[in-house]
């Protein structure tokens, strides 16, 4: 079969077969993670974001291939969940500014625009490990650009590059010796390699009803507040108001300007040929006019609040309940990502400003966090991400923004709170605060006890689903069959002479009394040491260990 050019329809049909393949081996590419620990699992991650990218596509009444890639960066721009999530977005970002401004693509334009994508997702990650998603992109990027030498045909080309990524994922163990322990390829590179085969798929396949098994994926597991309609009425702007807007030389800032005064919640974000905006607002009419004036409107959505039976996060309640439009303001804010009644309330009390539910299993995207930003008055931002699966959306959210901030890279919540013990909103800048919160990150050690959800092998322990598993700053270095005695020697991996304080976050899972009873017993082992012993209620992980 031979496919000199791709137009429009033909690419959204491509992108639709990868999802929709995406989603059909997401369990998979799920069970592929290395670590036997419940979290932000790769297949999920990566759905989840190209799900998010289906959203803006299906909208798109443009058929060029400009458009629709656009519409795709668009939405796995906001949408991006965890590491994998914000490569993959970053793969559809450089993409489409590959092919700005064609209604069809060559080979040619299909291998630069392969090309183009690698060298972003590349830019984005701070030091790129090979052995990855990004290895297998990067060699499916080198197949194409060689295949589109030797013939301009499409197929040919897409063929080559599921044969590479098929080979290079398959020598990701060599690459990475923690695939090679545990017995595994590269779950985000293999995802990859699913996702260009149901690329390949559909073109071979042009009769194959794509859209009917593109499954829209579990939504996030998160808890939606509940408000009454009283409180609702309160609300200071009632119209909700999305769109957006296509032009050239566009500029967020310089739209920003121009509508902060009519509304509040207000974001504008993009790039200089799309925007999307979002603003709750009196007069939806004037911001439509006045948004004309930069570029065609397009997927416009006004939703009247009053009438709505659960609460958005952009609510003017949630913003302080002053009525005043978000501008930017004197002052630090502070945000933060926690999963668990009494971490919230430690966090809130340590001067935190807003806190994202989210962690393991729950992967804030970068939207989350722009909404948090965009919410906050202030013009300037701190973000804890906690998670290192979370750190990249966290960076992506600063770069759209037009905030100044600063993201402090923590892994875990004890490194959040020892880097808000420096926090001085008073006295310091931002770039002071956060020199000294980044210094904090290496003071205190982490522990985490969690059950194993799969049969593994790692670092010499076999692993069955069920047993206690003990991590130490992110290394899993005990394996157990009761809580225990994992706890017991999880502490004896972690505790060293120079160590004067152990903090004990007990999870929701366990109850006050036999956190208690355990930390008993650990005192009598380590009776120089001082501890402390708090309720953090989260979920998954029976202990959080932090030890300074």
């Amino acid at each position: 079969m031979h496919l000199e050019y791709l137009d429009g329809p033909g690419f959204k049909q491509m992108f639709l077969g990868g999802a929709a393949r995406l989603q059909a081996r997401k369990q998979e590419i799920n069970d592929l993670n290395v670590f036997p620990v419940p979290d932000g699992d790769t297949g999920t991650n990566m759905i989840l974001t190209i799900q998010a990218a289906i959203q803006e596509l299906k909208k798109d009444t443009d058929n060029s291939v400009n458009s629709l890639a656009k519409s795709i960066s668009l939405g796995s721009l906001m949408g991006a969940r965890g590491n994998s999530g914000v490569i993959l977005s970053q793969l559809f970002r450089g993409f489409a500014k590959a092919v700005e401004g064609k209604e069809k693509i060559s080979a040619p334009d299909f291998a630069k625009a392969l090309q183009e994508g690698v060298d972003s997702a590349y830019r984005a990650v701070l030091k790129p490990v090979e052995g990855t998603m990004l290895t297998v992109a990067k060699d499916a990027a080198t197949a194409a650009t060689k295949a589109a030498r030797r013939d301009k045909n499409i197929i040919f080309l897409l063929e080559k590059v599921v044969e590479q990524s098929l080979d290079t994922v398959n020598r990701t163990p060599g690459m990475l010796p923690v695939l090679k322990q545990a017995g595994v390829v590269d779950a985000g590179g293999k995802g990859v390699y699913y996702m260009y085969g149901g690329f390949l798929n559909v073109l071979v396949n042009p009769d194959y009803q794509v859209e009917e098994v593109v499954v829209t994926p579990e939504g996030e597991e998160r808890e939606e507040k509940a408000v009454d309609a009283a409180s609702l009425g309160d609300i200071e702007f009632i119209y909700c108001t999305e769109f957006i807007i296509k032009g050239q030389e566009l500029s967020a800032g310089r739209l920003q300007d121009r509508l902060v005064d009519l509304g509040d919640s207000l974001l504008v974000v993009g790039e200089d040929t799309v925007l999307k905006v979002h603003i709750h607002t009196n007069s939806p009419g004037r911001v439509l006019e006045i948004s004309t004036e930069a570029g065609t409107l397009h997927q416009i959505k006004i939703d009247n609040m009053l009438e709505q039976h659960q609460e958005t996060r952009w609510s003017e309640q949630d913003a302080g309940g002053n009525g005043e439009p978000a501008v930017p303001a004197a002052g630090i804010g502070v945000i933060t990502v926690a999963s668990g009644e009494g971490f919230r309330e430690l966090l809130t009390s340590m001067g935190v400003d807003a806190i994202i539910e989210g962690g393991q299993t729950m992967n804030p995207s970068t939207e989350d966090f722009l909404k948090e930003v965009e919410r906050l008055p202030m013009g300037e931002i701190l973000i804890l991400p906690n998670n290192k699966n979370i750190i990249l959306a966290a960076e992506q959210a600063k770069e759209l923004s037009d905030k100044d901030i600063r993201v402090i890279p923590s892994k875990t919540i004890p490194q959040g709170i020892a880097a808000l013990l420096c926090l001085n909103k008073v006295e310091q800048t931002l770039e002071e605060n956060a020199k000294r919160m980044m210094g904090a990150l290496l003071s205190v050690k982490t522990g985490q006890i969690t059950l194993a959800v799969r049969d593994s092998k790692y670092n010499g322990h076999n692993i069955s689903r069920g047993d206690y598993i003990g991590m130490h700053n992110g290394d899993l270095v005990v394996v157990g069959k009761t809580l225990e005695e994992t706890l017991k020697a999880l502490m004896e991996t972690m505790v060293g002479e120079e160590d004067e304080l152990i903090t004990i976050y007990y999870g929701q899972d366990i109850a006050h009394e036999e956190a208690l009873a355990l930390v008993e017993e650990l005192e009598e082992n380590y009776a120089d040491k001082e501890f402390e012993v708090y309720n953090g209620g989260q979920p998954l992980y029976q202990f959080v260990i932090s030890i300074e």
